[in-house]
């Protein structure tokens, strides 16, 4: 939170670390936080998570290009007043033809090169510009939790005006922040713009993202003072110890990422069109075993919604113990191997298997302990390590056989996570599972205007994920973001890692 005690200055360059080159710039295309990161500050939302209170709510959102917003009785609009005054960064004017726009490049199948949060805005019949200042979004029926949903990082709003192409490599947005250059595998740069809405924002002159690829080095020129933040999600359990002891003075917040580990499986490739291949997968992980190594305990079990404390709708432990392999692990590995027997494979006839994952530090290592845990069920595996601009699109086309993958949920709402990661069709199902009748279990809890009763669905509808061996989920993480103690008014977002990243609050003392 900004302390009234002390004066802002403004000026300096905010310098930040980076652990591998995005994809893209375009926020829109992109499913990992290498992107949501460096260019969350280029653009603005129509509402977003108030970037100083660290956990996500529909408490903390906040107006952004929207002053205004109210729903229709029935729930089925949801009409916004648009700022006035507010110019994109090449100096045209922003109207609501914009959120028009940007929606339906979204609603589009064909528009953007690849939609990995299409699924979002099934509910969406249609946005309409109904003069330069309102903007209404008609829904098929009620969802209440539309609006967390634009309150995400990743649901910034594009100029008409701008085709999507070059918003890959030069982003225009209306953000605090204006595009300079982005240089792969080196840097990122963006500067102050001087135009920017919000009177007296951003402090900075400007960011400088520095991509380096290994972690070791990224950690000691942290200690070293050469950077000003250490990349948000980069810091573990152990490093953090290691870190504190090294540069006792820099500042760090560990806390839930919203990221879980998870066993990816291509369903539609055989072997592994063979559920009970598949079940006996996901009853050879040790799930103990992965926390302990990975953070010193400090991760937790849980199914596909974030587990309490950190978040809202996550199965119980009491709910928990009682799904496929969370119990006893010898146990379920004795039957992971009785089914791999029956699905022809054996001591004497082990499965050959080469395990994909993205080339940095958080999907390699576990990756490592996956292997391990599969030689208990007669399976022998190599590690395929990926870049990540090749990696998504790996998975995207399902251009592999089994993989070690992260995946993020935007806002810790069923909505996100649910639509996006299991709906039939949507991009980021990398697996491809689909059931039509699940589907409609995720649509009632969307419109389920009681949130105790809504919690109650959600309970129902995560176990009969984790039973079904949807995308068997290993461990909820946690990580550590660091800064110098000169950089101020920095908050860390504890429930998402895609949100909390606009900066222009964030000011040098000295």
């Amino acid at each position: 939170m900004a302390d009234p005690a002390l004066a802002q200055k403004a000026g300096g360059i905010l310098k930040i670390q980076h652990m591998d080159t995005p994809p893209s710039a375009s926020i829109h295309e992109e499913a990992t936080v290498s992107t949501a990161v460096p260019f969350m500050s280029v653009f603005n939302n129509l509402v977003m998570f108030d970037q100083n209170v660290a956990k996500n709510s529909f408490e903390s959102i906040v107006p952004d290009l929207a002053t205004s917003w109210t729903w229709s009785g029935d729930g089925t609009k949801l009409a916004f007043k648009l700022r006035q005054g507010v110019k994109w960064h090449d100096g045209k004017p922003f109207t609501a033809k914009d959120v028009q726009c940007t929606f339906e490049l979204l609603l589009g199948t064909d528009k953007l090169r690849r939609n990995p949060r299409g699924a979002w805005y099934s509910n969406v019949e249609k946005v309409t510009a109904d003069s330069d200042v309102d903007a209404t979004f008609h829904l098929k029926a009620p969802q209440p939790a539309l609006l967390a949903l634009l309150s995400s990082g990743y649901t910034p709003i594009y100029p008409c005006h701008v085709p999507v192409a070059d918003m890959r490599r030069h982003p225009i947005g209306t953000g605090p922040f204006k595009f300079v250059e982005f240089k792969m595998k080196e840097s990122i740069r963006l500067a102050k713009n001087p135009d920017y809405w919000k009177p007296g924002r951003p402090y900075l002159d400007g960011i400088e993202f520095t991509i380096i690829p290994d972690r070791s080095t990224r950690m000691l020129s942290f200690v070293a003072g050469k950077f000003d933040m250490t990349f948000p999600t980069d810091v573990t359990v152990p490093l953090l110890k290691n870190l504190k002891k090294d540069a006792p003075q820099a500042k760090c917040t560990m806390r839930a990422t919203g990221v879980s580990t998870n066993l990816i499986i291509n369903r539609d490739l055989p072997p592994f069109d063979n559920p009970k291949i598949r079940r006996a997968m996901a009853l050879t992980l040790d799930r103990q075993e992965f926390i302990t190594i990975l953070s010193e305990g400090e991760s937790t079990m849980g199914g596909a919604m974030l587990a309490p404390p950190d978040g809202v709708w996550g199965l119980p432990p009491e709910r928990l113990k009682n799904i496929i392999g969370y119990g006893n692990v010898e146990k379920s590995r004795e039957q992971g191997r009785a089914l791999m027997r029956e699905a022809g494979y054996g001591p004497d006839k082990r499965m050959k298997l080469k395990v994909s994952t993205r080339n940095i530090a958080t999907f390699r290592d576990p990756a490592t302990i996956l292997l391990d845990h599969l030689r208990h069920i007669y399976i022998d595996s190599e590690l395929e390590i990926i870049d990540t601009a090749v990696y998504y699109n790996r998975v995207f086309k399902k251009d592999y056989a089994v993989a070690l993958n992260l995946s993020g949920s935007a806002v810790d709402d069923p909505d996100v996570t649910f639509f996006e990661g299991y709906a039939c069709g949507s991009l980021r199902n990398y697996n491809n599972y689909c059931d039509p009748e699940m589907t409609k279990l995720f649509e009632a809890q969307s419109r389920e205007l009681d949130q105790k009763k809504r919690l109650m669905m959600v309970w129902e509808i995560d176990a009969k994920l984790q039973e079904a061996i949807a995308r068997p989920i290993i461990s909820n993480g946690r990580a550590a973001g660091c800064w110098q103690p000169y950089v101020k008014d920095v908050t860390i977002h504890t429930n998402s890692i895609y949100n909390g990243w606009r900066f222009e609050d964030v000011w040098l003392d000295r």
